[in-house]
């Protein structure tokens, strides 16, 4: 009787466990079998290699790589970019569901390598993830910073170093060599973005030199390089230092961070003996010393410098790209830049165009227009990252996923634009279409929480420049070239610039 006691008993010991093992086992199969991926309609996605998943698909121009993958696989796709899922929007019906009905869900942004270490660990407004500190924080910079009337304000900056340009360009023009249109426009914008932010201090021209565009562009390029380490954590840090990202990138920074050091000391002291009217440095400085322990948002100094790069970088890269892009446009279609130049030369009686000019010239917007939809200055728009999971075009989005609008291939879908690979200003006629975020084929600076608080100056500066190199001057190719001849490509990196310099002959016109 003990020896089946006993024997009853190892069974049970046995048993016991293995049945609860078995139970537990079916219970975690029923519930994997409801939350299961497979189960979910998920977007079509191509076939994927282990461990890097899609990221070889990705290409040197992204935008262009995923434009091509999106007329097979939808206008709204998944990609596997090693251990990141990522949806890619391509048309303009996707990109109108995403802002309209899940623009909350979808807010966030990712923490990648160069945002976090360029935002100063993302105390900036652009690159920041969502949360309670970027609501207090986008609100203050709304009514401090990029309020109609502050935009307003650097008229006089804007229109002085328009006019320091043309007159560089008119002492080139006596020679009738051409001229580097690429280095110019970066020089105007880094001069009207610097006196914007740092004030007079740096009136004149210091910051056009070839060595400060190069940190700026090397910035640019730090931000939107491709690290390993954002998709394969385990091992990609080791890739990144052994193909020298993560050491281009902390040069790069050091160099930023150096520069941004001495401008906010400085204007410290300048301030001390100056009474002249704030300007951004200024209020950000200002609300660093109105911040306090106890405020959710705590201005720091690190905090003011984090905001300066993302005026500086947005507004000296992206505009000078499109200002560069237009022209070359233009000096494709002779056509186009003919009908331009004979509306401002027959509205503007002065020898320049100054911003309240601006809005008589319908033509030029609609070229500024045109020119935006076929390149855009930021061509994938900044990743974001969702918060919930939601629906997209029936599909099934879950949390934590990246989110990609390419505004490239928007830009140029058949199913928004007749004839979208032509240069056509002219289909805005009678259009009510604009680039504020409302019309979904057009949103080069995005749509919903996320729009860009820098467009208003961007496309002010944009149309100054171009509205004054139009009045001022013809432009020629240089000798033996034709309109087909112009080098279109792109180089790779965020904002997508030119990749060759344009050289053009400037003629005077006066």
């Amino acid at each position: 009787m003990l020896n089946v006691d006993t024997m009853m008993s190892n069974n049970l010991i046995i048993w016991v466990p293995l049945l609860f093992l078995c139970s537990s086992l079916l219970l975690l199969k029923t519930i994997r079998k409801h939350s299961n991926p497979k189960n979910k309609l998920l977007p079509p996605s191509p076939l994927k290699l282990p461990l890097l998943g899609h990221l070889h698909l990705l290409g040197s121009l992204p935008h262009r790589s995923l434009s091509k993958l999106s007329k097979k696989y939808g206008p709204v796709m998944l990609l596997q970019l090693g251990s990141v899922p990522t949806i890619v929007i391509s048309s303009a019906a996707a990109a109108r569901e995403l802002f309209k009905f899940h623009d909350l869900a979808s807010c966030s942004r990712p923490r990648l390598t160069g945002s976090g270490r360029f935002s100063y660990n993302f105390l900036d407004l652009n690159l920041s993830p969502y949360g309670e500190r970027w609501r207090e924080l986008r609100k203050i910079c709304m009514h401090e910073l990029f309020t109609a009337r502050r935009v307003q304000s650097f008229w006089e900056i804007r229109e002085e170093e328009v006019g320091r340009l043309v007159k560089s360009i008119s002492q080139s023009s006596s020679s009738s060599a051409s001229i580097n249109l690429s280095e110019k426009s970066y020089s105007l914008t880094a001069n009207i973005t610097t006196r914007v932010a740092f004030g007079s201090i740096f009136s004149g021209g210091k910051l056009d030199d070839e060595h400060f565009q190069h940190v700026i562009r090397r910035a640019v390029a730090a931000i939107g390089s491709f690290s390993m380490t954002d998709f394969i954590p385990t091992f990609g840090w080791i890739i990144d230092r052994l193909t020298g990202v993560h050491g281009r990138l902390e040069k790069s920074f050091g160099e930023m961070d150096a520069f941004f050091q001495h401008v906010v000391d400085d204007r410290i002291n300048f301030k001390k003996s100056s009474k002249n009217e704030e300007n951004i440095v200024d209020v950000l400085l200002r609300m660093e010393r109105e911040s306090s322990e106890s405020d959710v948002l705590q201005v720091t100094q690190d905090c003011v410098k984090a905001l300066i790069m993302d005026i500086f970088l947005a507004g000296v890269e992206t505009g000078a790209t499109t200002i560069v892009w237009i022209m070359t446009e233009l000096v494709r279609n002779p056509r186009v830049m003919k009908k331009l130049q004979d509306e401002i030369r027959s509205c503007i009686k002065e020898d320049s165009v100054k911003e309240m000019d601006l809005e008589k010239l319908e033509y030029l917007k609609m070229v500024v227009k045109e020119a935006l939809r076929l390149h855009p200055p930021v061509p994938l728009l900044l990743p974001r990252k969702t918060i919930s999971s939601f629906k997209l075009n029936g599909y099934n989005i879950d949390p934590k996923t990246h989110l990609h609008i390419n505004m490239w291939a928007i830009g140029r879908d058949p199913q928004s634009w007749t004839k979208p690979e032509e240069f056509f200003p002219e289909r805005f006629i009678g259009s009510n279409i604009d680039y504020k975020g409302q019309n979904f084929e057009l949103i080069p600076f995005g749509s919903g929480r996320r729009i860009c608080p820098g467009m208003s100056m961007a496309t002010l500066t944009v149309e100054l420049a171009l509205a004054n190199l139009l009045l001022c001057f013809d432009w020629k190719l240089p000798d033996g070239m034709k309109e087909e001849d112009v080098d279109m490509e792109e180089a790779d990196g965020l904002a997508a610039p030119k990749k060759s310099p344009l050289r053009l002959i400037p003629v005077l016109y006066f």
